[in-house]
């Protein structure tokens, strides 16, 4: 059971008192201990409970991240890193309470390096913010989980999301970083340079380590430059398992999509109802190609004849930018189409990813075992790297119907591990999916616990997540 995981750990009252003393005398009002603050930086989107840090600190530079470390590490006082609030396995939580640093002040662009196609941020930048930055420079930065996520946070996450078939993860996005470890100390993982045989990676090491091993205070990030053209279509199937198969066969060929996301019936529905679309609604494909006009003109036209071998119809695509982004603004807006889909409800969001030739048999198994546990669950995701989410709704005052998703989670991630995936392709672990990392990694999760022991031996950095201790 996922709340298993939501353990409470030892509260060090005595010593997070003396920090917090410590804190405030240094800090005044950059420290708040407001329980709707507190409340605020722990409940995110996330269905599990909230456990509350005892302070929220208002970081507005390096210097105050590094200094509020010391302090805390002095009184073995827990840290909590925060961006927006937008992750779903508990990352924010604080299970032994301690001070949540929050970084959405630190939200200048350092540094827009067109001619190396590069960037460098405080944490605290959006995405949305960043883009809106570039714009005018004819660059943009790709990788798109959905919510106006911090740049901070996708790090700490390992983010990715609809763009990630054609432009890869945060993993690959990410030059390199600086980073407040836990003992104070300001670590740089690299220069602008774009490879190095140089040391150990860190830079591949943070990033996706969920801040158990460190605060994230700036940025190198790869650019793009905006395609000469971009279009987007969509596709009907008659089932998913149809669609499936077409992506499969599209990332076969070879096809350079930029997008390809899936959406079943019941998903299509939703968001028809809550963004006022008119998609058939059955499962549908929405697809995005980048490139020069005719090169996209056909890959849309190598992208039909393959979905009509798999049984799509209405293939339709547009070019024009403001037909684009309705169509995507309708898919960033699935959660919330699928939360009012069933009002007093709330949605337990998972994600799972598995090698492009068991996506279809992945899928199919998914969507049968949401049925047979009698739940509304619609599957969508972006599927051209064979990563999907199931969003099973429950309602909070019934058990059972919590115990049947937490059921349907535990099923879907075992079954992805079968088939040789991962238990989260971009949601990341957590406190949600601790239970499952042994489970994927065997002797390596013996590796990961070395290395935090190591860097963090007092389990100050974001204690109770990712690793079981």
């Amino acid at each position: 059971m996922a709340l298993a995981d939501l353990e409470k750990l030892e509260h060090n009252e005595a010593g997070i008192a003396v920090a917090l003393g410590v804190l405030r005398q240094r800090f005044a009002e950059q420290l708040q201990t407001s329980q709707a603050l507190r409340e605020q930086h722990a409940h995110t989107t996330t269905y599990l409970p909230p456990q509350l840090p005892d302070a929220v600190l208002f970081a507005q530079s390096q210097d105050d991240v590094q200094e509020a470390v010391r302090i805390c590490a002095a009184h073995k006082t827990p840290i909590i890193a925060f961006g927006t609030g937008t992750s779903l396995e508990g990352h924010v939580n604080a299970p032994a309470g301690g001070l949540c640093i929050d970084l959405s002040r630190m939200n200048r662009i350092l540094a827009v390096n067109a001619e190396d196609l590069d960037v460098t941020v405080e944490p605290g930048v959006t995405r949305e913010a960043l883009n809106a930055h570039l714009r005018d420079m004819g660059l943009f930065f790709p990788i798109d989980p959905g919510a106006n996520a911090s740049l901070g946070g996708m790090a700490a996450t390992r983010a990715s999301g609809t763009n990630a078939v054609r432009y890869g993860t945060m993993r690959d996005n990410v030059i390199s970083l600086k980073a407040v470890m836990p003992d104070g100390q300001l670590v740089s993982t690299g220069a602008r340079a774009r490879k190095s045989s140089s040391g150990y990676d860190l830079t591949r090491l943070l990033v996706g380590s969920e801040g158990t091993l460190g605060v994230i205070t700036e940025l190198t990030l790869r650019l793009q430059g905006i395609p000469e053209a971009m279009s987007a279509a969509i596709c009907s199937f008659p089932d998913v398992g149809a669609a499936c198969n077409a992506t499969i066969m599209a990332m076969q060929a070879g096809l350079p999509m930029a997008r390809i996301e899936l959406l079943d019936a019941a998903s299509v529905s939703a968001i028809n109802a809550y963004s006022s679309t008119e998609f058939p609604e059955s499962p549908l494909l929405l697809l995005e190609f980048h490139g020069s006009s005719g090169g996209v003109a056909e890959q849309a036209e190598m992208f039909g004849a393959i979905a009509g071998e798999c049984g799509g119809s209405g293939f339709e695509w547009v070019s024009k930018a403001e037909d684009r982004n309705r169509l995507w603004k309708a898919r960033h807006d699935a959660y919330w189409a699928l939360r009012a889909a069933r009002p007093g409800t709330q949605a337990l969001s998972t994600d799972v990813c598995v090698p492009i030739s068991r996506l279809a048999e992945c899928v199919v198994e998914t969507e049968r075992d949401i049925a047979e546990a009698g739940l509304y669950g619609p599957i969508l995701g972006h599927v051209g790297d064979g990563n999907f989410h199931a969003a099973l709704s429950f309602r909070p005052e019934d058990p059972d119907e919590l115990a049947r998703a937490e059921g349907v989670v535990e099923r879907l991630a075992l079954r992805a591990l079968e088939m040789e995936g991962t238990c989260t392709g971009e949601h990341g672990v957590g406190q949600g999916k601790r239970r499952f990392v042994r489970r994927e990694h065997g002797a390596g999760a013996d590796v990961m616990i070395a290395i935090k022991n190591a860097i963090d031996p007092d389990n100050i950095m974001n204690p109770g997540k990712m690793l079981a201790l």
